[in-house]
């Protein structure tokens, strides 16, 4: 029976419904866990620190595959472990940037899986948040310091602002007690709407997040939609599960022995606006009947 590691850098609870879309693509090859494959999971319960380790364990183990689905900590991590082992991630980072493949079309070396875009979107979801509040001078920023593409995202981030005569305040979180901290310095920085970047802390701390936001009265838009459904104003991305599904797939392809520099990397190719009109009414604000008429889902 071949056997899969599955590598995530948060915690389990934060990933259940995230394994299920994995177990879901890797039916729809013909595996099914515990009939015809196994799967060693290993979580870094949000430290970072440990994922190499994880994944030297999951390397002893000799496993067929490594999978680290919605986490790019853990995919380097896995790409440092092992130059042989399949490697099939999912991203927000650009994985030609951060060292997994060596192009989109042909990845080359041991690895492959789906790209997110989340830095490249950056620039789009700041501008749906200015058309919703297009009197907002200065947006805030929240980026994780530990993730591979912080210092990109809030270029980007920079350069969009700017491109839209807006100023941008980046504030730096990597820890829970960090999430606190930059909502209450919110105020200080007289930021006026707030743009939350991708990141496993973040993903983690979704209710938290929006909680505070509505707390504070400061609109945000997130990068997936189980932002806006916990209660987020509104939020612009790929379908998180249906990456993860697709990850599945390309192990259970995999398995079957296809290669990963045979797999071009995966990009999305529709993305979904989602707004909650409920605390949209609780900060006051009035959605644009443009944003609403483009909007993929409207949660009243």
């Amino acid at each position: 029976m071949p056997l899969i590691g599955y590598l995530y850098g948060g915690t389990p609870e934060a990933t259940v419904n995230a394994v299920a879309a994995f177990r879901k693509g890797l039916g729809e090859q013909g595996f099914v866990e515990g009939r015809n494959v196994a799967i060693e999971y290993r979580f870094a319960q949000n430290e970072f620190d440990r994922l190499p380790a994880l994944a030297a364990d999951l390397v002893r183990r000799r496993v067929s595959v490594i999978v680290t689905p919605a986490s790019s900590p853990a995919s380097l991590a896995a790409k440092a472990a092992t130059t042989t082992i399949p490697i099939v991630f999912s991203v927000g980072a650009d994985p030609v940037q951060a060292g997994l493949v060596a192009s989109f079309n042909r990845p080359g070396g041991n690895a492959t899986g789906v790209s997110a875009m989340n830095t490249e979107l950056t620039a789009k979801r700041l501008g749906l948040l200015h058309e919703l509040v297009p009197r907002a001078a200065r947006i805030a920023v929240l980026v994780n310091p530990n993730s591979p593409d912080a210092e990109l995202l809030s270029r980007e981030a920079q350069a969009a602002a700017s491109a839209i005569g807006r100023q941008v305040e980046v504030l730096l979180t990597g820890t829970n007690r960090e999430i606190d901290a930059a909502f209450a310095s919110l105020a200080q920085k007289r930021a006026e709407a707030l743009l939350v970047t991708n990141s496993n802390l973040f993903a983690a701390r979704a209710v938290q997040l929006v909680t505070l936001a509505v707390h504070h009265r400061i609109p945000a838009i997130y990068y997936t939609r189980e932002f806006a459904q916990a209660g987020g104003l509104l939020s612009y991305g790929q379908n998180r599960f249906e990456q993860i599904r697709q990850v599945g797939v390309y192990a259970g392809r995999i398995l079957k022995g296809e290669k990963p520099a045979d797999l071009p990397v995966m990009q999305p190719v529709k993305f979904e606006l989602v707004i909650n009109l409920q605390t949209a009414r609780t900060l006051g604000i009035e959605v644009p009947p443009t944003l609403l008429a483009i909007a993929d889902e409207v949660i009243e």
